[in-house]
């Protein structure tokens, strides 16, 4: 499914609310940084993003608590696919390499190799 893009506002506020998991207006806006953006904005921004399905809510009463309807990992993999494709001619592993050879220290390579080796394990018990 293709994601549409977010402006930074959206994005903002779908990282509070994939924090949240779920929650009101207000617990929402209580998830800014000072100085917090006015309360009608919010509103705006949760309409636009409902709108685009990036959000559902239930209401009880007057209020609204809203939940996000895509994933952190589903938005993330939408944004890398054209990253990939663009500057790593579609390889995965050329993007991992560049990461592996230019921003990770021995600490996070080891990480990385241990979540590897359990990601092969896992996949050969499938099998």
């Amino acid at each position: 499914m293709a994601h549409k893009e977010l402006t930074k506002a959206e994005e903002q506020v779908m990282q509070i609310l994939w924090r949240l998991e779920k929650g009101f207006l207000k617990d929402i806006l209580e998830g800014f940084p000072q100085p917090k953006p006015a309360y009608t904005t919010v509103s705006t921004v949760i309409r636009v993003l409902v709108n685009k399905k990036f959000i559902g809510f239930k209401t009880y009463g007057k209020v609204n608590e809203y939940y996000p309807l895509i994933s952190k990992t589903d938005h993330f993999k939408s944004k890398l696919k054209p990253i990939i494709t663009n500057y790593f001619d579609g390889s995965k592993r050329d993007m991992a390499s560049f990461f592996a050879n230019t921003h990770l220290n021995l600490s996070e390579l080891e990480e990385v190799k241990l979540l590897i080796e359990e990601k092969i394990k896992k996949l050969k018990q499938v099998k």
